[in-house]
């Protein structure tokens, strides 16, 4: 019996006044007898809870029963309420559901309209429009794995397609940039790593357990390097690919050149990730400055063209 569904139970009984016993099985995923059993452990812990037979009956806890919650202001609830409701639609983890039935059991009646309509101001959803299919399954994984101190098995592919089998102790789960990441020691390196989960396959939690070291921290801001590594270039833009452009530089950056095109002072790193944004921009995109950069642009757009008049018929 988890203690832990127990306090949900009653923090979800104290919010939503009465509910139905199949509702309580499928919010904590387990059978209806156990929700039963669990009802009588907390009545016997000394919580009153009574059954209502009948359409609309269900389980609630005695009127007479109060809890202070006084314990956080509305401004508190509001911003703990906005954490987890947007975390419950990354991690779809049923302890963020219990936590979000613990919190709002602490809203007074007379506030619930205005913490509501805070909550609702802003919303923050960091998963992607479409995706890796194995991240949700992959996330549950690697949570099992750091409760239990267990190592993962997986294949993880590198930069250039190259493929390695892994043995890793994991210690932190990471989300970056909308990106999800775990952190371990990879006993193949001998080192600690930042292995990024779309890149992630046959992922395993492995029988052994392994004795924590004190892990480093992972290095997530490269803010002071970019700068030392990047440079301006100047590219010519077609209006329509103005909002992509804004994604990598502020506004301040672009003149207008003409009705329909802007001259951007862009930052670039000369590697093949940046080669590759300014061809994603395709046609609505020209490199004026440095010539050296140009240079290359053009021998890359040769060489696709390349490609395509090698299987033309």
């Amino acid at each position: 019996m988890k203690i832990d569904r127990l306090v949900s139970i009653i923090m979800t009984l104290l919010d939503q006044k009465r509910i139905g016993a199949q509702e309580l099985a499928n919010l904590f995923e387990v059978s209806t007898r156990t929700i039963y059993r669990d009802i009588e452990a907390i009545n016997l812990a000394g919580i009153p809870i009574r059954s209502i037979p009948g359409v609309g009956g269900g389980f609630e806890i005695m009127p007479e029963y109060k809890i202070d919650k006084t314990v956080f202001s509305t401004a508190d609830l509001s911003a703990i309420l906005l954490g987890l409701s947007n975390l419950s639609g990354m991690m779809q983890d049923g302890e963020v559901k219990s936590a979000l039935a613990k919190i709002r059991s602490f809203i007074p009646a007379g506030s619930k309209r205005e913490i509501e309509m805070k909550t609702n101001q802003i919303c923050i959803d960091l998963s992607a429009w479409s995706g890796d299919r194995n991240i949700q399954p992959y996330l549950k994984t690697i949570k099992a794995a750091l409760e239990e101190h267990k190592l993962l098995s997986f294949e993880y592919i590198a930069h250039h397609g190259n493929k390695t089998e892994r043995t890793v102790e994991p210690y932190q789960l990471v989300l970056k940039g909308g990106r999800w990441y775990f952190y371990g020691y990879c006993r193949n390196r001998n080192d600690y790593r930042l292995f990024k989960l779309s890149r992630v396959s046959k992922l395993q939690v492995k029988c052994e357990c392994f004795t924590s070291r004190d892990p480093q921290k992972p290095v997530l801001d490269f803010g002071e390097i970019l700068e030392t590594m990047q440079t301006e270039i100047k590219i010519r833009i077609h209006k329509s690919i103005l909002d992509r452009v804004l994604e990598s530089c502020p506004y301040d950056c672009f003149t207008p050149d003409g009705a329909e095109h802007y001259i951007v002072r862009f930052p670039f790193i000369e590697n093949e990730y940046h080669y590759d944004i300014l061809l994603g921009f395709g046609d609505r995109c020209e490199c004026l400055e440095p010539m050296h950069v140009r240079a290359h642009m053009a021998r890359k757009i040769r060489d696709m063209a390349a490609i395509y008049r090698e299987r033309d018929p």
